[in-house]
């Protein structure tokens, strides 16, 4: 009884120490990956900041699309808290329409896709079974 005893506890102790190499050697991976990634390139692109503001200003909508912009039009209406409401759910109204006709499009080229792929199947299914 006590030598079984003493084999599992050798056995359980060995299994531990090969862990302790396993975890050891995981961490020693992942420290080498993230020490020997260029996780700075974004920032060496100078014309990134040109190409996201030409995104944002993309759209001919009214409404503010930046921090300063919202801030700006805050402090315009800081008196009148009736007339920030209105602004408020026009431009709601304005961005939901936005993101509606986005996801329309979205969702027509989706079942376009999907429908060119299903033809493409047949065809490939038809190919394999009629010689």
């Amino acid at each position: 009884m006590i030598n079984l005893i003493s084999r599992t506890i050798g056995h359980i102790s060995s299994l531990l120490k090969g862990l302790q190499v396993k975890s050891f050697l995981a961490v020693v991976l992942v420290g080498f990956l993230v020490l020997t990634t260029n996780v700075s390139y974004g920032q060496k692109d100078k014309g990134l900041g040109e190409r996201v503001r030409e995104q944002v200003e993309q759209n001919d909508a009214q409404r503010p699309k930046t921090v300063g912009q919202w801030n700006k039009e805050a402090r315009e209406t800081e008196g009148s808290p009736g007339e920030r409401v209105q602004k408020i759910t026009k431009e709601s109204a304005e961005a939901f329409k936005e993101f509606g006709s986005g996801y329309v499009e979205g969702a027509q080229k989706t079942a376009s896709d999907v429908g060119d792929s299903a033809a493409d199947t047949a065809k490939n299914i038809s190919k394999k079974v009629i010689p």
